[in-house]
């Protein structure tokens, strides 16, 4: 076991999160590259004595030369699909040049990147495929010795893959598919891949090289939807292929019907036209395993849901970077004039009284108010091409810096005092939601709730003061709600405020 670290980015994604805890429990040390230290911090690991966690971007060259200083391999976990939607293949090609500048200057050992199945000599490579492929070229082009893993689908508890299949199965007892539903594919559990992943710091005989990666199973998708209707004790499906579905009507599809959004779903239905499938079965002689079958697989990740211990998410990754504006106030910083509304609550009650139910917002719980609202909220986002109410969110009374809870991301978390969301839904500006609990003489504590708006341009304005009474409405309710489910004596309100912003800028440590 060698002393230096191993650098892994993308730490908060759906792999790299998993894919860390495993390298520290054997024995490994971590350097855990993310855009945000805050949420670095709020994982599981982060305490770990064996990791160290530094603030960096693969887009940005001097930060990312500094994180590999000193390291003796990398893990390439990044992809932009989420982060830059429609951009994604210029944005990875940047990403991947600066990883071979970065690489070469620490003088790494070897790199690891895992990828996407599909032949680049394709003329129907879809683009999200044909990026992936590409980002491989880049780096297995430097000095640095670059493993390529070539994935298919992988399936797991919050993979996006799985999430789709999960949706489209649970909510259509009857579903029109295109005709890529009867395309082979060959999927492997995300344990299966963590496994390749760490085996390739072990074994020398991959470096430099390119291998798929897939499980025992070949199926079409149709066979994955009646397995996973047979483990999840659902009816079985009836599934009518038809061939007048595109790829970006299949998207739009998968978009209104699951929580993976426009900007994700259509180009991974894109990808879905290709058959994927393993071309050869090499790396199954050096990193030997016990290959899940799907079925297997899908139970296992039922099971995770179940259990409520979904360890990652696809909707970890990205974010949260805090706009300057939610902590510059109305100053030349900010970029235009910050609109906003409060409303305070009184209660008899100690602060962990009002956290523990504070905490729950969103999800299965709600938000202790006019949930049709929200729901036909939400409903209206996905119509527009947004995230609408995504999944609900990953625990139901835990939340951490970077969660997804519907369509808001969680900026920070301080238990007890201080909650704040960043908007995530289509909107004519950027928005924060606020809540903090500030405790008072005699048992007694406040709670503040204030929505911020920077409206863009003369429409945000308008839609600004559009909703204003209804967000007065719903907001002044929600804290009487939240006063319900705390289950203590109201002393007085809720009632309006004027929240007062802040004048100088004292950024968070990202």
């Amino acid at each position: 076991m060698r002393s230096e670290p191993i650098l892994v980015t993308g730490s908060t994604g759906y792999v790299g999160g998993r894919l860390i805890p495993q390298l520290l429990q054997a024995g490994y040390r971590v350097r855990a590259l993310g855009r945000s230290v805050k949420k670095l911090q709020c994982r599981p690991w982060a305490s770990h004595p064996h990791v160290e966690l530094v603030q960096g971007d693969v887009l940005d060259e001097p930060s990312l030369l500094r994180a590999a200083q000193g390291c003796w391999a990398a893990f390439y976990l990044v992809h932009s699909m989420l982060a830059a939607p429609g951009t994604y293949t210029e944005t990875d090609r940047q990403g991947a040049r600066n990883m071979v500048a970065a690489a070469t200057q620490a003088g790494l050992n070897r790199i690891i990147y895992l990828g996407g199945l599909g032949q680049p000599d394709d003329p129907n490579l879809s683009e999200h495929l044909r990026s992936r492929t590409e980002v491989a070229r880049i780096l297995q082009s430097g000095p640095v010795p670059t493993t390529f893993l070539r994935a298919a689908m992988i399936l797991g508890s919050g993979s996006a893959s799985f999430e789709i299949l999960r949706y489209l199965v649970d909510r259509l007892p009857v579903m029109t598919t295109p005709k890529w539903v009867r395309n082979p594919v060959q999927p492997i559990a995300i344990s299966n891949v963590l496994n390749y992943l760490q085996g390739c710091l072990e074994h020398d005989e991959v470096l430099g090289q390119t291998f798929d990666i897939g499980g025992p199973d070949i199926v079409t998708y149709e066979e994955l939807f009646r397995i996973y209707a047979e483990e999840a004790g659902l009816p079985k499906r009836l599934i009518i292929p038809v061939p007048v579905l595109t790829p970006k009507l299949s998207g739009l599809w998968i978009h209104l019907v699951t929580p993976v959004p426009a900007a994700i779903a259509q180009p991974l239905a894109a990808g879905l036209r290709n058959p994927v499938v393993c071309t050869e079965n090499r790396i199954r002689e050096i990193i030997p395993q016990k290959l899940l079958t799907c079925r297997e697989t899908i139970r296992l990740a039922l099971e995770k849901i179940k259990m409520q211990q979904v360890e990652t998410c696809w909707a970890d990754a990205g974010g949260p970077v805090p706009p300057e504006w939610v902590y510059c106030g109305d100053t030349p910083f900010a970029g235009g004039t910050v609109l906003a509304s409060g409303f305070r609550i009184r209660l008899q009650a100690t602060p962990t009284e009002a956290w523990e139910q504070l905490v729950r917002i969103g999800g299965d719980t709600g938000y202790f108010f006019g949930d049709a609202w929200w729901r036909l909220r939400g409903a209206v986002d996905r119509l527009l091409g947004g995230i609408g109410c995504r999944s609900g969110r990953r625990h139901p009374s835990q939340l951490l810096v970077g969660d997804a809870v519907d369509f808001w991301r969680v900026l920070e978390v301080e238990p007890q005092r201080r909650l704040l969301l960043l908007a995530e839904m289509k909107l004519p500006g950027e928005a924060v939601l606020e809540f903090t609990i500030t405790p008072h003489d005699a048992g007694q504590v406040e709670i503040r709730e204030v929505s911020r708006f920077l409206p863009r341009g003369l429409g945000g304005i308008l839609y600004w003061y559009a909703i204003l009474p209804f967000h007065n409405y719903i907001f002044a309710g929600m804290l009487t709600g939240l006063a319900k489910k705390i289950g203590r004596p109201v002393l007085s309100g809720p009632e309006r405020f004027d929240p007062k912003l802040p004048q100088t800028c004292p950024m968070p440590q990202r």
